[in-house]
């Protein structure tokens, strides 16, 4: 476990290229269940392995990874989505890769508030993917699913920092907690020393992870309507984490509607009213 703030951004990114990616308990239970399918009848497909694992943003980063680099290996470029990684592998190799990963619950036996914290991103994520997918819908985006798995992943650096440093994730979190006026990134560089997005894009660089996934998590990019839907997804998830009346969201959500409005052209009214239907 990383107790302390590494130093530099190169030193972060070598201490979690590598690390382990634990995974979520209710996976691993989904890839026993598939597994036996497969035994026994042989008809699990790469849709379904995906349909089951998709609501897990560490086994997606996971899988993706492990693919990426099967692909830097081969000289290829890697698949944009999840389906088609487990594709690139094959249901046998698969199965055979992914046997028993690790749950965030035996990682992190020893710090059940670390738990607690990861979970809470996790949910997050899942909200952050709902919605960009919803607009992304919206606007007829044929990417729509890439568009749902960069917002899924988008803090995925957050969640590693759950897994391999619970304390420094756990301070954040106090901080946060106790000023919901204060930003996260803002949080992340007092703590961490720099922002958790330049560890993301450069975990992600490392592993050669698809270009359309860099791209719709570049927040730099927010100009391009993939990334704004994305961003807004993200943001609007974690403006609310804490409900939609709480302060920090009825302080933020006036310029999160009006972002939403102008992105899907829509009147403030009609975009807020849209929000908290796709969050119902």
């Amino acid at each position: 476990m990383i107790e302390s703030p590494l130093p530099t951004l190169p030193a972060w990114v070598k201490a979690l290229a590598d690390a382990e990616i634990p995974v979520l308990p209710h996976t691993v239970a989904e890839l026993r269940q598939l597994r036996e399918i497969e035994d026994a009848r042989g008809t699990v497909d790469a849709s379904m392995l995906a349909d089951a694992l998709s609501a897990d943003p560490l086994m997606t980063l996971k899988v993706l990874v492990h693919v990426s680099r099967y692909c830097t290996r081969l000289s290829v470029e890697p698949p944009e989505s999840l389906t088609g990684a487990i594709v690139m592998l094959g249901i046998t190799p698969f199965f055979n890769t992914f046997n028993e990963p690790p749950t965030v619950i035996d990682w992190l036996n020893t710090a059940p508030d670390a738990i607690s914290g990861l979970l809470k991103v996790v949910t997050r994520a899942r909200r952050s993917a709902h919605f960009a997918m919803s607009f992304a819908l919206r606007r007829q985006d044929e990417d729509a699913a890439i568009v749902h798995q960069a917002a899924l992943l988008h803090d995925f650096a957050e969640m590693l920092l759950w897994c391999h440093a619970p304390k420094l994730a756990q301070e954040m979190a106090q901080r946060l907690q106790t000023d919901h006026t204060l930003r996260s990134a803002a949080v992340q560089k007092v703590v961490l020393g720099m922002p958790l997005s330049a560890v993301a894009h450069e975990l992600m660089r490392v592993w050669q992870l698809p270009d359309m996934l860099i791209k719709c998590t570049d927040d730099r990019r927010a100009q391009d309507p993939q990334v704004r839907s994305v961003m807004l997804g993200v943001r609007i998830a974690r403006h609310t984490q804490h409900g939609w009346d709480s302060p920090h969201a009825q302080a933020a959500l006036h310029d999160d509607v009006s972002e939403v409005a102008k992105l899907l052209t829509l009147s403030h009214e009609v975009a807020e009213r849209l929000l908290k239907a796709i969050d119902s």
